[in-house]
């Protein structure tokens, strides 16, 4: 009886204090921007009790006992700031809006340069990723890779190689998707593509990614038809400290970086700097890679109106490639990780594709507080980008690279073709190569200095050359901010460019053979080229001798635009306008005579130097959003894009004619969003159509047994809807998804007049496209995944990507399939991907340590990710893979898989 009363005395009381605990609550934001800070860390001091803001950056700490308690609010990229917290028995309390200040001089500035979108503000539909989330969960994997599970986003690796990944956006690809770094443009400013490798290490100096999908917020001219991805880099670190990383992967994959930062002097001025070192094998086979990356930043606070801040950036590489989809028979022989463009050269891993290049990239920066209302963001910058990409040059007794006799495992036998070159026997090559003497006696070979030498052709012996596309950038943007009055806010601003691209081909490597000869320059009558040229980014790039081709392409660009933004209460909106011209000039080495008079006299319309041809475009947009409470809010936009045609339009003929009917392309879009916000779920649902209309194309075209040119118009839609969430149903675990269903289609079958040189119509041809769906991305998306921190600092994630209604990505230009009615888009096959991560926190004296582990495709799935032809499913076989062909014999589509289980275990020490 005594027992049951001590044991009921002894419940009552553990009872009683249990009830009488309490809790923090409160929320971390920006002190600038008030953006809410996801993932910021609240501990209380002296302890390893703590815990991590959601989505909204709210956060609870429960079961308390009475009493004060500092906490210590840290997030990467922010001051450390420490709050000091009563708790009274059995009640909450709430800190209510908790503000941190940036540890970075500048970085508020560079986002409204960037116009970063702020939560129930900005009336657009967007997705931020924080720089401690890319820098636990990038692993080995590729940057554009951290978007994956953001709606309408689709991110593929191609061929593999390092770098060599892409991105789609609402089913629009990487040219009509803006990527931008601190605000500034990095879209090639001919054919507006990105080349992720150029950037391999903005994972590392990353504060921030925001994708903002539709035409956005960008106040630029820029190309936001998908939508436009902005990076936010570190800026100078106000605070002195350093780090230090180290990480290891699968096939050898090896990667160390160091951060230094001097901190915030007494004189104004603060020093960060940052280098990593990244090499490995390669997941794909042949695709060894090697790769440096840098950023340094050098910030002064002149005073506290001015304040100056330089940063440069670079990250020179060089990776083997594998730039063919292979045909899937090739897969059933060798496997899926079969790479058709390597081999073996005197025991080491050799290949025709090889990518080079560094693309160092400055910013200056000047931040002016003109007076309480008015402020001034003015970024110079500039880009100097050298190298390219190799590939093979030439034939072997009338046979191609690919066509000669390979090894048992598929592999080009460079050791045959070196032997051959230079006058071996390769039996099952065919013949012994000759001497230039006995193959191009009629050649003058220079006073016979190459007479009894080895010497290659475009047909006779095998070269690996370079494809050189280096460039010269420089550009200005200055945003004028003014407050008008305290709800209207008007900003404006310039966006000035001007580029030059310098394409040519030059030998990086003879194999063997003495010189390879050319005449394809115009203004001479051939010449021999006995140099090599590595194909190494920081090699020097000089006036070596070319082939093939040497052009320069000229691009300026001269843009202004205007914002007016209103913000009281619960109602904020914008309208924003905006316009550029922009004019491209080709120049030509090869093709036409440095004499305007020669060129008159041999028929040629064109001169080395081509006129500049000017093209105007430019935007309107406008959006609202509503704050129906502190839980709900609408919005709404819509714009309107003339956007002009890119150099390759202009000049679609590789000479310097201009192409006929290159009308601006035209973009319409409209959007509705809805957000729901509390402190256990967050929530939007969008949905968007966008219209695209004379988006523009060439392709040859036969008529009489002649080869012409036809440009070509075609329009599209885009449209579906986009949901995604974080649910926060107890303390320490979020649960994150997405569910993207899209409907991506061409809306007409485009027509064109073909004509001779005489202007005689020749052909009228149409390409059937209306109904067929848009290729190369997944048109539905879903992804549900969890992160659970187990105890303070340590945690464990989970996540589940399915891919649906994903075609092939078919070439309009060259597939010949849409010249007849009834054609469709190959569907391929759907996949789902499991990843898994775990990391640990934790602290020894005054050093951050963190452990963390990322497996990716746990499961090993095998999926198909392209295809690069578009061989329809076949009924009779039930195969999508390989199709009977009566006349051929059976084709198989050209495909890329996916990579399989890959996984990765870093370190980072910060000091």
């Amino acid at each position: 009886m005594k027992k049951t009363l001590l044991m009921a005395c002894l419940l009552s009381v553990s009872g009683w204090v249990f009830a009488q605990s309490g809790s923090i609550s409160g929320k971390i934001s920006d002190k600038d921007t008030y953006e809410a800070l996801p993932g910021a860390n609240v501990v209380i001091k002296g302890t390893s009790k703590g815990t991590t803001t959601d989505l909204d950056g709210n956060f609870r700490l429960g079961e308390l006992s009475p009493g004060s308690y500092a906490l210590e609010i840290s997030f990467i990229g922010y001051e450390l700031k420490e709050i000091i917290a009563s708790i009274r028995p059995g009640q909450n309390t709430n800190l209510g809006n908790i503000k941190i200040a940036t540890s970075s001089i500048g970085l508020r500035e560079v986002e409204i340069i960037a116009s970063v979108a702020v939560d129930r503000k900005t009336p657009v539909a967007f997705t931020s990723i924080t720089g401690q989330e890319i820098e636990s969960k990038v692993g080995n994997q590729e940057f554009p890779e951290m978007l994956r599970n953001t709606p309408s986003v689709y991110v593929t690796k191609q061929g593999g190689g390092f770098g060599d990944s892409r991105i789609n956006v609402r089913g629009f690809d990487q040219r009509n998707t803006a990527v931008m770094i601190n605000g500034v443009p990095v879209n090639d400013m001919e054919n507006g593509w990105v080349y992720w490798s150029n950037w391999a290490g903005l994972s590392d100096v990353t504060t921030k990614m925001q994708i903002q999908r539709g035409l956005g917020a960008s106040k630029l001219a820029v190309p936001t038809i998908g939508g436009s991805i902005n990076i936010i880099t570190n800026a100078a670190d106000m605070k002195k400290g350093g780090a230090f990383g180290a990480m290891i992967g699968n096939d050898g994959f090896q990667k160390y970086s160091l951060a230094l930062s001097t901190g915030l002097g007494e004189s104004g001025w603060a020093f960060s700097l940052q280098g990593t070192h990244t090499l490995g094998n390669g997941y794909v086979d042949g695709t060894k890679f090697k790769g440096w990356s840098y950023s340094a930043s050098l910030s002064k606070q002149i005073n506290k109106n001015h304040s100056i801040g330089l940063t440069a950036l670079g990250a020179p590489q060089w990776h083997h490639q594998r730039s063919y989809a292979n045909p899937y028979t090739d897969y059933e022989k060798y496997g899926t990780k079969y790479n058709s463009d390597w081999g073996y050269l005197n025991g080491s891993e050799y290949t025709f594709r090889r990518n080079f290049y560094h693309k160092p990239k400055a910013f200056l920066n000047w931040y002016w507080t003109i007076s309480d209302k008015t402020e001034l963001a003015t970024t110079a910058y500039a880009s100097i980008g050298r190298g390219g990409g190799t590939g093979p040059r030439g034939q072997i007794n009338g046979n191609a690279e690919y066509r000669l006799p390979k090894t048992e495992d598929g592999l080009h036998r460079f050791d045959d073709m070196y032997k051959w070159n230079s006058g071996g026997s390769v039996p099952d090559f065919g013949a012994d190569r000759e001497t230039w003497e006995n193959v191009n006696p009629e050649v003058d070979n220079r006073k016979g200095f190459f007479a009894d030498k080895y010497v290659n052709t475009s047909s006779y012996g095998m070269i690996r050359r370079a494809s050189m596309n280096s460039h010269n950038w420089f550009g200005l943007i200055s945003n004028l901010t003014h407050e008008l009055s305290e709800a209207f806010t008007l900003t404006a601003g310039i966006d000035l460019r001007r580029y030059k691209g310098m394409h040519y081909r030059r030998v990086t490597d003879l194999l063997g053979a003495d010189a390879y000869y050319t005449n394809r320059d115009i203004n001479t009558q051939g010449y021999f080229i006995s140099e090599e040229n590595p194909a190494d980014p920081l090699s020097e790039m000089g006036n070596e001798d070319k082939l093939n081709y040497y052009n320069d392409g000229l691009v300026n660009w001269a843009g202004a635009y205007a914002q007016l933004e209103y913000s009281k209460d619960k109602i904020s909106a914008f309208l924003s306008l905006s316009g550029s011209n922009q004019g491209f000039k080709r120049i030509d080495y090869f093709n036409y005579y440095q004499s305007d008079a020669l060129n008159e006299a041999a028929g040629k319309k064109e001169n080395m130097a081509s006129n500049w041809e000017n093209f105007l475009g430019g935007n309107v947009k406008a959006g609202i959003n509503y704050n129906l409470n502190q839980n709900h809010n609408v919005f709404a936009n819509a714009g309107y894009l003339s956007r002009q045609p890119i150099f390759d339009n202009v000049f679609p003929f590789f000479t310097n004619a201009v192409g006929e009917d290159t009308p601006n392309q035209k973009i319409a879009a409209v959007e509705f969003g809805y957000g729901f916000r509390s402190p256990w779920l967050a929530l939007n649902v969008n949905l968007y159509r966008t219209q695209w209309n004379d988006r523009q194309f060439s392709r040859s075209v036969s008529s009489g047994g002649d080869e012409y040119t036809a440009n070509f118009a075609v329009d599209q839609t885009h449209q579906g809807v986009e949901l995604d969430f974080v649910l926060t149903p107890v303390e320490r675990l979020n649960i994150k998804g997405m569910l993207s269903v899209g409907d991506w289609k061409y809306d007409s079958n485009p027509q064109a007049l073909v004509f001779d040189d005489n202007q005689n119509q020749v052909a009228d041809v149409t390409l059937y496209l209306k109904g067929v769906k848009v290729g190369d991305a997944a048109q539905v998306t879903f992804n549900l995944g969890a992160d659970y921190e187990i105890i303070s600092g340590l945690g464990v994630d989970a996540s589940y990507y399915f891919v649906n209604n994903l075609y092939a990505d078919f070439n309009i230009v060259e597939d010949d399939f849409f010249l007849e009615e009834g054609g469709q888009a190959w569907e391929l096959p759907s996949y789902g991907l499991v990843d898994l991560g775990a990391f640990y926190n934790f602290k020894v004296s005054k050093v951050d340590f963190t452990l963390r582990l990322n497996v990716n495709n746990v499961l090993d799935d095998e999926y198909i990710s392209e295809s690069d032809t578009n061989k329809l499913y076949d009924a009779e076989s039930g195969s999508d893979r390989l199709i009977p062909d009566s006349e051929n014999g059976s084709v198989s589509n050209r495909i890329f898989y996916g990579f399989g289980r890959t996984w990765n275990l870093g370190l980072k020490v910060r000091f």
